[in-house]
């Protein structure tokens, strides 16, 4: 009797986790074509503040390479070369942070957390936000990667993505922005809310220069040419 609800409770499981794999493959499968209605993150702030979050989604050829330049020198340089993970940083991070790992998630891992998962440090999200970073990378060209990341990042309180930012911050398209404006807009990333792109402190100008300075090292925006590899 035990071995017999034993094998039934297999089964359940086996047939749970394929219908998890076929289901995560054709929804990020289908998003690689049709943009979202909207992300977990930003349905979770809308449901916190009772009233509608600013974000105006834009083809990537509409965002000024600029500002791609800049969020990949702020947050993932990496970016055209690993298959979603940068260990190099996440063994950094672990070796500064006591075992907690700190600032070293990928363009890639951002998006998968953003667009289908809730903030936290729990082990539960950090697998299913591996897993579908992996599906991400299996399925979507890293233009794609890098469109979605630029239309769903959060730049301030209630604002997500670049076209939003742009024109809340700056009164311009984000095809428009400068390169120091670009530099500003990543540099307050890691904390849009506590850091203002629009009124920036000290820091964030200080941390802009720093990013320019990574984007020519990189060799400018050329270095976004190897996204197409």
């Amino acid at each position: 009797m035990i071995a017999k609800l034993l094998r039934k409770f297999f089964k359940f499981c086996l047939l749970t986790v394929l219908v998890f794999i076929v289901t995560s493959f054709a929804v990020v499968g289908a998003l690689r074509f049709f943009n979202p209605p909207t992300t977990a993150f930003i349905a979770s702030w809308q449901l916190e503040h009772g009233r509608r979050a600013y974000q105006q989604w834009q083809p990537l050829e509409q965002i000024s390479p600029h500002l791609q330049l800049a969020v990949i020198s702020s947050e993932d340089q990496k970016l055209p070369h690993h298959f979603g993970f940068d260990f190099d940083s996440i063994q950094k991070a672990l070796s500064e942070s006591n075992g907690r790992p700190r600032g070293a998630s990928t363009i890639s891992q951002q998006v998968a957390k953003n667009l289908f998962l809730w903030n936290g440090r729990s082990y539960v999200r950090k697998l299913l936000e591996a897993w579908l970073t992996l599906v991400i990378e299996c399925l979507w060209p890293k233009q794609r990667i890098l469109e979605y990341y630029l239309n769903i990042a959060e730049f301030g309180n209630g604002i997500y993505g670049a076209q939003a930012a742009a024109l809340s911050f700056y009164n311009r398209p984000a095809r428009q922005l400068t390169p120091w404006q670009s530099s500003l807009l990543a540099a307050v990333l890691p904390n849009p809310k506590a850091m203002s792109a629009a009124k920036p402190s000290d820091y964030v100008q200080t941390r802009a220069r720093e990013i320019i300075a990574a984007g020519r090292q990189l060799g400018g925006t050329d270095y976004l040419r190897q996204l197409d590899r």
